[in-house]
């Protein structure tokens, strides 16, 4: 069986999920570019107001909103709305800017971090945001009775806690840790916890959430939605908004509704206002006078990891071969119906850490060439057109969690170079599962996250038997991977993440596919809304018209 610790860590870490950053985000993506629908509409309805009801549907409802016990995006989506952190990701400028923290300094060895709390900063019970508030917070994250499966690990490289002051919070690590301020701006999973609530609520904190946040928890009606209502007292809005006071509209509605054919029909009746749709999708929208779909591009990645254990796959001339066999273009058109990019590296183009030099020497599709390093690898095609080596057979198995049109296709293209590949779909927990124990030749996944961190997890020799279920063991990239764990300068961290991308493409230790892009559609009664690279809502900026 799974620890409950690594459970959560495969749910927040390999696990697709649209809306795990569609309230704030950060990348390195282009500039936005406006959205001229909305622009007009806007400019009809220029003057905000206050009143009025949000609603969004949500294919995934909470399993708690006490922060430091969620494991799922939906807690920290809802954790967004309902707290904060000491920092947070412009989704425009793509820099880390300090929110509940009013400013932060590095000692120079990379040990110590100081924060000044940001003043005046009231929890929804009236009780003041101090430093000695966030110290508890963080040391229950950290407690191992706590069992926290995002928090606690997510700052784990803290040693110790002081809170000199009522302003001053200061975080003893045991190592520079270049990846603890990206893991300090998650809005939810790091807001800080009510020393009141949590002694009035005790264990029932997740169903009672107080935070210092813009929304205030309302109820929650098991199975249907939960509610919030406008924090009135509410003045720390994120540097980037434009409204720094309490949200306009009194109430925002989460509905949860998982079937994508279900949540279209809300939209159309207007049931909904706001909700994410599958890039089939998308263009039916774009087109409707009614709604604006802001289009973006999460930090996650499609790709096929291998089982280095299995003695075909520890020839790096067959890896290569895989790689090239793989029509990228092809596999979006069936999947996203083109509504993506191609990835060529273990870092999507919207991850911090990205080099886009990844694009001229990644493999693109070459079928020829794949053939040729195949017979050079002593893999020679039978009558059937199927390889064969010492009288083995070059047969592989895919585990795949979904059915999408791309396997099949995937089938296809091995085939054509005389790759057999056989497809075996679990439910996705199993599918972690078997990918976890190494029963498995190839894994049709994916991975996501702000920072470039998570290949620590992925392909670190130290992660065997947890998340590294490639069973990938490379000192060199181990050495590149503790490099980019503690080296705090930016400019050094993008070149060994640089560095890092072309050891793994080299190797070709997995088949990077595609990054999907990501269409969220809004009805046009919601104004100020505003077009971003990741198409992240701020909802701190919206109004009803009506």
């Amino acid at each position: 069986m799974l620890s409950e610790r690594l459970k959560g860590q495969i749910r927040s870490v390999l696990l697709m999920c649209v809306l795990v950053f569609s309230i704030v985000g950060c990348s390195s993506a282009p500039a936005p570019t406006t959205d001229q629908k909305q622009a007009s509409q806007t400019a009809k309805n220029s003057q905000p107001k206050k009143g009025g009801t949000i609603t969004m549907g949500y294919q995934m409802e909470p399993d708690t909103l006490d922060p430091q016990k969620t494991s799922m995006p939906a807690g920290n989506f809802v954790g967004v709305l309902l707290g904060g952190a000491l920092l947070i990701l412009d989704p425009f400028t793509f820099e880390l800017k300090p929110h509940l923290a009013e400013s932060y300094t590095i000692s120079d060895d990379g040990k110590t971090m100081t924060f000044k709390i940001r003043p005046g900063v009231k929890f929804h019970d009236g009780t003041p945001l101090t430093a000695k508030v966030f110290k508890q917070s963080y040391e229950r994250a950290l407690d191992p009775k706590t069992a926290s499966p995002v928090t606690g690990p997510d700052v784990s490289s803290i040693k110790s806690i002081s809170a000199p002051d009522d302003s001053t919070l200061i975080f003893h690590l045991n190592e520079p840790s270049a990846s603890l301020l990206s893991n300090l701006s998650y809005g939810g999973y790091q807001q800080p916890i009510s020393i009141e609530a949590r002694n009035k609520y005790g264990n029932e904190l997740g169903r009672n959430p107080v935070g210092v946040g813009p929304w205030k928890f309302e109820s929650w009606k098991t199975g249907e939605s939960i509610t919030l209502v406008r924090n009135d007292d509410y003045k720390w809005a994120s540097p980037f908004a434009l409204n720094q006071g309490p949200v306009r509209p009194d109430k925002f509605v989460l509905k949860f509704i998982q079937d994508d054919q279900t949540m279209m029909a809300a939209l159309d009746s207007g049931t909904i206002d706001i909700a994410a749709v599958p890039p089939k999708d998308a263009k039916k929208y774009k087109d409707h006078k009614d709604f604006t779909v802001l289009e973006g591009m999460q930090p996650t990645e499609n790709f096929i990891g291998m089982n280095l254990e299995n003695e075909i796959l520890q020839d790096v001339r067959v890896r290569k071969a895989l790689n090239l066999a793989i029509n990228k273009d092809a596999l979006i058109i069936a999947d996203l119906q083109g509504e993506g990019v191609p990835v060529y590296g273990p870092i999507p183009p919207t991850m911090i850490g990205y080099d886009a030099a990844v694009e001229q020497y990644g493999y693109k599709y070459n079928a020829e060439q794949a053939r040729q390093l195949l017979d050079e690898a002593g893999w020679n095609p039978n009558a059937q057109g199927i390889r064969e080596k010492d009288g083995k057979t070059l047969s592989l198995t895919m585990l795949i969690e979904n059915s999408n049109p791309g396997h099949q296709l995937v089938q296809s293209m091995f085939k054509e170079i005389g790759v057999e590949l056989h497809i075996q779909k679990y439910e996705s927990a199993t599918a972690h599962e078997q990918a976890l124990k190494g029963e498995f030749d190839l894994f049709s996944t994916g991975h996501g996250s702000v920072d470039p961190d998570i290949l620590n997890l992925l392909l670190h020799s130290s992660q065997i038997g947890g998340l590294n279920f490639l069973r990938l063991s490379d000192q060199q990239l181990d050495s590149l991977l503790d490099k980019g764990r503690t080296t705090t300068d930016q400019a050094q961290r993008q070149k060994i993440f640089a560095d890092i991308q072309k050891r793994v493409v080299d190797q070709a230790y997995w088949i990077p596919l595609y990054s999907a892009k990501t269409f969220m559609v809004v009805s046009n009664r919601i104004q100020g809304v505003k077009p971003n690279p990741l198409a992240s809502l701020i909802i701190q900026d919206m109004w009803v018209n009506e």
